[in-house]
């Protein structure tokens, strides 16, 4: 696997909150959820997305919007629209009188607002719960704002998404978090490939001769006691050359890089209850379970074991934040 497949490969969406909106103008809906990340597509109609302290941005049916967070923004039917209604971090919906909404709006299976007219503003929204599964690597690297306008490739599935959103079967959340992680690849990859978007060099390093060996090395074998030495000997140069154009293209020096790849295998595997922190540690390339946890807590702010409990880890700055908007095909 190529190291661009690997940052691509980073999305795993667990338990998604999935939501089809609808809206009548005038509406405004305040998101202060402090979710790492979200999706927005539109089936029908129009939406002004507010970042405070940057430009609105219009979409429109068949574009979709990835906001980073965990800032808060606003949807809207005009940027002069005030918000109605407020979206906590609990998911919970309240007007701005702190009325709770929830049931109230509710329309049905994953779906709520108000009752669809001509006119009609109807949102798909998708939310991942915690940076982990995202990728931290690519979390932090993201523009705060990213919007791929719409085009026929990407209309079915933006409409099997918004058939499966009403559905109640047999491995429904399964079934969701795959097509979410479906659409958010697809707009990375636009957005990774496509000249003069701005992003990060160290997601274009993979096509560095010497960079780019060193990082897939890297990702097919975490378990290697890597030193840099080691390393430079494996790309056929020296030790000096490696760490200074490593650092270059990537933004850190290899050994760190090794760090945040071993973590991220190791979250990825302590959801599997049947696998003791003991096991990770040794495949991720730690010789015990406290080194692993020592990693953790240093990089993360949580042990594995809490990890496991459901504890968050601590919001990633690496790289540090991008406030740009991006649109593709501009």
């Amino acid at each position: 696997m190529d190291a661009l497949s690997g940052l691509l490969e980073s999305p795993k969406a667990r338990g998604a909150f999935l939501l089809k909106s609808v809206f009548n103008p005038p509406w405004g809906l305040r998101v202060e959820d402090r979710a790492p990340l979200s999706l927005v597509t539109l089936m029908h109609g129009s939406a002004w997305v507010l970042r405070d302290g940057g430009e609105p941005l219009r979409i429109t049916a068949g574009d979709v919007a990835v906001i980073r967070g965990p800032e808060p923004y606003t949807l809207a039917d005009d940027p002069a629209t005030p918000p109605a209604i407020t979206i906590d971090p609990d998911q919970r919906c309240t007007t701005v009188a702190g009325q709770d909404v929830a049931d109230s709006m509710s329309l049905g299976v994953r779906t709520w607002g108000e009752p669809h007219r001509a006119g009609s503003t109807v949102m798909l929204s998708g939310t991942y719960q915690a940076p982990n599964e995202v990728g931290r690597r690519l979390l932090a690297g993201l523009p705060a704002m990213l919007v791929q306008p719409a085009s026929a490739a990407r209309a079915p599935l933006i409409a099997m998404l918004a058939a499966e959103v009403d559905k109640e079967d047999i491995g429904q959340e399964v079934v969701l978090d795959r097509l979410l992680d479906l659409l958010l690849v697809n707009v990375l990859r636009a957005w990774l490939t496509e000249p003069g978007t701005g992003a990060p060099l160290r997601f274009r390093a993979q096509s560095d001769p010497v960079v780019g060996q060193a990082i897939r090395l890297l990702h097919e074998q975490p378990g290697r006691p890597w030193t840099v030495a080691s390393l430079a000997t494996a790309v056929g140069v020296s030790r000096a050359a490696l760490a200074r154009q490593f650092t270059e293209l990537v933004g850190e020096p290899p050994i760190s890089y090794l760090t945040g790849w071993r973590l991220a295998l190791a979250c990825e595997m302590l959801r599997d209850p049947g696998l003791s922190v003991a096991h990770v540690a040794a495949k991720v390339g730690y010789s015990g379970p406290f080194a692993l946890s020592t990693a953790f807590k240093r990089e993360l702010g949580v042990s594995p074991k809490e990890f496991r409990q459901g504890k968050r880890p601590r919001e990633s700055t690496a790289g540090g934040p991008d406030g740009r908007t991006v649109v593709l095909g501009r």
